[in-house]
């Protein structure tokens, strides 16, 4: 019997006693439902009979129970419990006439059941916990990534640590089995840190780290060795979901590397090189969203909506983990979306547009000053207006450098323009360059490397690249340096 338990714990304990005794040995609580059923099926009768044991056992206050009926002998005895724990029954029915070593066995097994169900329960409960706490972190990471930082904080508040004010955000890409593992490991190297297995990639871990003046991890050399590490640079708390896209641009650079680790490249950012006028294109661009007014109680306002189209630009079809939503709520979400817009977000185009304008707004440029285009009524610039800026020509070429330096083929940049006037569709530009798809994907995937930015898996560049190649359509022919003229076409 103790070689049992120490084998596998109750179960074997009471599989053992079975063929020992040939009865039908089980545990169950005091309603009479098998807390352990037994090998084979209860029939009616001996279910009858071990709940008429339970319920003697109750209301006698008995330390055992012995009934004869039928043809049938059962014995019920109580297990030793703790606080807090009920512990359950242990009953045996066999046909009469029962084996006199029987309510012996039965005895002698009560402390060991009493251990090994103890043991059991209390795996359980741990269990239990270690899943309510990584569904709460998992609700405050949602939180985060969606802008929503006071909530998170409340949240966040029963657990530790803390939430820092500046963060690091880490993407750890790593074999899915041994996710488990690989966070228990962190969390003895991370001092402060927020491990959460990421909703999106059941491949990838997310880390946010304290990010003011805090040292950097020290990775243990088989997580090293397996896992692919992307870092982004230190943002306000507020701004995780930047941070977020930092770090995953930095994990496709980190691919391409032998160390496979890699930091964020920063380069700046359309928005904020637009400008001021970016802000109030924005507004008006989001305008009918802002404004739309639900007709039913269950239709997602406009706050859902921005939501959702956010996420929906981050993840792509991904983003029913990321919000929690089934795929027909997210597909009505989307057509509303383009309704009230009037785009298309099938293309590349009218996704750029609309990514572009959720950025700016996410920026807080302050209100336009008086006597400003728009105050003064004047009609406000277009994306193609915004984009024919200068200082968003400069910008352009910096996002397609890299793949247009003397020692990169041609066809790396080739390919990635001809992706993206394709809307980002592999089979149309494998035809349109007469290659084979995985022969687009390589060229795609050196263009990450160069660009050191995430192409071809959500979050992606492709809608600053868009971007990037209309405005050098766009532009005179004699503002666009030599190199670069290979770019031009319609976007």
């Amino acid at each position: 019997m103790q070689r049992a338990a120490r084998k596998g714990g109750t179960k074997p304990v009471l599989r053992w006693l079975a063929g020992r005794t040939s009865a039908t040995v089980f545990l169950m609580n005091s309603a009479g439902t098998p807390a352990h059923p037994p090998h084979a099926a209860l029939g009616d009768a001996e279910r009858g009979l071990a709940l008429r044991g339970a319920r003697e056992l109750a209301e006698r206050r008995l330390g055992s129970v012995a009934i004869d009926q039928d043809g049938l002998t059962c014995i019920v005895l109580p297990l030793d419990g703790s606080r807090g724990a009920a512990a359950p029954l242990l009953a045996a029915v066999v046909s009469r006439p029962a084996p006199p070593e029987l309510p012996l066995l039965l005895a002698d097994a009560t402390s060991v059941l009493s251990l090994s169900w103890l043991a059991e329960h209390t795996r359980r409960k741990q269990r239990r916990l270690r899943i309510a706490e990584a569904g709460t972190r998992e609700a405050v990471l949602h939180l985060l990534l969606n802008g929503h930082t006071s909530a998170a904080r409340q949240i966040a508040g029963a657990l530790r640590p803390a939430l820092p004010s500046m963060v690091r955000v880490y993407v750890i890409e790593g074999p899915p089995r041994v996710r488990g593992q690989l966070v228990r490991e962190l969390n003895d190297v991370a001092d402060g840190a927020w491990i959460v297995p990421c909703p999106v990639y059941a491949d990838h871990l997310f880390m946010l780290a304290p990010g003011d003046d805090a040292p950097a991890p020290v990775w243990p050399p088989e997580l090293a060795a397996a896992c692919v590490i992307g870092e982004s640079s230190a943002v306000p708390l507020r701004e995780t979901a930047t941070g977020y896209a930092q770090a995953f641009h930095a994990l496709a650079a980190a691919r391409g590397r032998p160390e496979r680790q890699a930091s964020f490249a920063a380069s700046p950012d359309l928005a904020l090189t637009i400008g001021p006028a970016a802000a109030a294109w924005a507004e008006a661009f989001l305008l009918p969203i802002r404004t739309h007014r639900t007709r039913r109680a269950q239709d997602p306002d406009s706050a859902e909506l921005l939501a959702t189209a956010a996420s929906w630009l981050s993840f792509s079809s991904r983003a029913t983990s990321h919000l929690n939503i089934h795929r027909n709520t997210l597909s009505a979400r989307l057509t509303c979306i383009q309704e009230l817009l009037g785009l298309d977000l099938h293309r590349l185009a009218g996704q750029a547009a609309l990514a572009l304008a959720l950025r700016t707004i996410a920026a807080g440029f302050p209100p336009p000053p008086e006597g400003d285009a728009a105050g003064a009524g004047e009609p406000l610039p277009n994306l193609d207006e915004l984009l024919l800026l200068p200082r968003v020509g400069v910008w352009a070429q910096q996002q397609f450098r890299p793949v247009t330096e003397p020692d990169v083929p041609a066809c790396i940049a080739e390919t990635l323009t001809t992706w993206l006037r394709l809307d980002a569709r592999i089979g149309p530009t494998a035809t349109a360059l007469s290659i084979s798809t995985s022969a687009v994907r390589k060229r795609l995937t050196r263009s990450e490397a160069l660009l050191r930015r995430s192409l071809l898996r959500s979050p992606s560049a492709v809608h600053d690249q868009w971007l990037a190649l209309r405005a050098l359509n766009l532009a005179e022919p004699s503002e666009v340096p030599r190199h670069f003229a290979g770019l031009s076409g319609s976007a």
